[in-house]
């Protein structure tokens, strides 16, 4: 059973990342405004609606070749009368199949533009439109001249539906809308303002190269002055209006030093993490729609190794060590023992010993730096005295510094691994009756041997 499920696990994650055995399907959805707005005059006189329904037309027919390519058409405001508000008013004219650019064409001819704009509603029913298809691309392409009118949010319905992975971030053209109307519509998608009609021409086909280019990324790990030496680290690209990871990678690069062509989908925005220690992101990746995109990154690395001194077995077991940035941010915890791989830079190490031990150390590229501690002894307290205390570090110059409260109210006797120096112990009986029956031993620590302190109740 433990085999079967590695198993599985491991299909299952290769899947996301893995090429498709056949070419995926990439279906376009035409959601096309049909208000009554839309019979407001463009260049020329001709209605808003004429140009679109013509230009969409030329559209489909030059796509009608494509292969693995599916067109639906989707229409809204077109079934009743502005004056009714209907805010469902929005059908499904022709659901998608391959080479059917003579259906949607024949619909276009017989719609009239008179009604709302409920852009919301459209965009909710458009989740049932798509084939329950996972390994398809689904792409939503609105085409409006006017604002939400039934007064729901459609930018809040776009995400879920992007996060639901319904369809792809979607593209909006905007007809003959001034800048502010693109504003409110940016939240959508990836909005195009065409004020006139050479422009939205331009833009949709923009829309569709960009929909059908196959777009590459490959992503050079340098060091510090450029030179593409680092590798096999994690990579992930993060949708950045989604926030959900869409391709997980572990970077890889030949004996030449040339780094691997990843197929990256150009119709999402994404930001970089490079899981480094600590991590590497960069965020709003400059990936060019059908073009083979380089991305460089600096990632110089070298290794901190957690060296445990040569003592068996180790009073403390397993000891951990916490990594800091200059800051104070907690970049990780680490066990002795190991070796871990860090961005070069400044850090402070805390040893989790007793006391605790901190370091400020400088890794460098592709160095090694090692950090140890000190072989500990043992502190033996010899009475089982119940009570309360604490053991102080004492500096040279002869202040002390808190390490250890004993365990408040239970018996005081212990054997605790403690670093080689000279410490202090304060203790009060539970039974004694002032703060002036303290009893307090000065004691020293040394490697590898242990020093018994008794206490005395008074």
């Amino acid at each position: 059973m433990l085999l079967l499920s590695f198993l599985i696990f491991s299909q299952n994650a290769h899947a996301q990342n893995a090429l498709a055995a056949t070419p995926k399907v990439t279906r376009i959805l035409f959601l096309l405004d049909a208000s009554g707005s839309m019979m407001a005059p463009w260049e020329g006189g001709q209605p808003r609606w004429d140009v679109a329904k013509r230009m969409l037309s030329k559209m489909v027919d030059s796509l009608n070749a494509y292969p693995n390519l599916e067109l639906g058409l989707r229409v809204y405001g077109h079934q009743f009368p502005n004056s009714e508000k209907n805010c469902q008013d929005s059908r499904l004219e022709v659901p998608f199949a391959p080479r059917n650019a003579k259906a949607i064409k024949a619909r276009l001819a017989t719609l009239k533009a008179q009604g709302n704009t409920p852009i919301t509603y459209s965009l909710e029913q458009s989740a049932n439109d798509f084939p329950i298809d996972k390994a398809s691309r689904n792409v939503l392409l609105l085409i409006t001249d006017g604002l939400e009118s039934c007064a729901a949010d459609p930018c809040k319905s776009s995400l879920a539906l992007q996060r639901k992975h319904i369809f792809l971030k979607p593209f909006i053209i905007g007809i003959g809308a001034e800048k502010d109307f693109g504003r409110q519509l940016e939240c959508l998608g990836q909005y195009y303002n065409a004020a006139d009609v050479k422009t939205f021409r331009t833009v949709m086909d923009d829309v569709i190269a960009q929909t059908l280019s196959q777009t590459t990324v490959s992503v050079n790990l340098t060091d510090a002055n450029g030179r593409p030496v680092e590798s096999n680290v994690n990579m992930t690209f993060v949708n950045n209006v989604t926030e959900q990871p869409e391709y997980n990678y572990v970077h890889y690069r030949d004996a030449q030093g040339r780094a691997d062509v990843l197929d990256i989908d150009a119709l999402q925005s994404y930001d970089l993490v490079i899981n480094t220690v600590p991590p590497v992101r960069q965020t709003n990746l400059a990936i060019r729609p059908g073009r083979a995109n380089v991305l460089t990154f600096k990632t110089p690395q070298g290794t901190l190794w957690l060296q445990s001194p040569q003592l068996t077995p180790n009073p403390y077991g397993t000891v951990q060590a916490v990594v800091r940035t200059p800051t104070g941010a907690t970049v990780a915890s680490f066990p002795f023992g190991t070796k871990q791989k860090l961005l070069a830079g400044n850090y402070e190490v805390e040893l989790l010993t007793l006391p605790r031990i901190t370091r400020r150390i400088s890794v460098k590229q592709g160095q090694e730096l090692a950090v140890t501690y000190a072989a500990p002894g043992t502190l033996n307290i010899t009475t089982d005295l119940r009570g309360y205390g604490s053991i102080y570090q004492l500096n040279n110059d002869e202040s002390q510094t808190w390490v250890y409260t004993l365990p408040e109210g239970s018996s005081s006797k212990q054997n605790l691994p403690m670093q080689p120096g000279a410490y202090r112990l304060v203790f009060r009986t539970k039974t004694s009756t002032g703060s002036k029956f303290t009893d307090v031993r000065n004691f020293s620590i040394r490697s590898g041997q242990t020093t018994s302190v008794a206490i005395f109740g008074k």
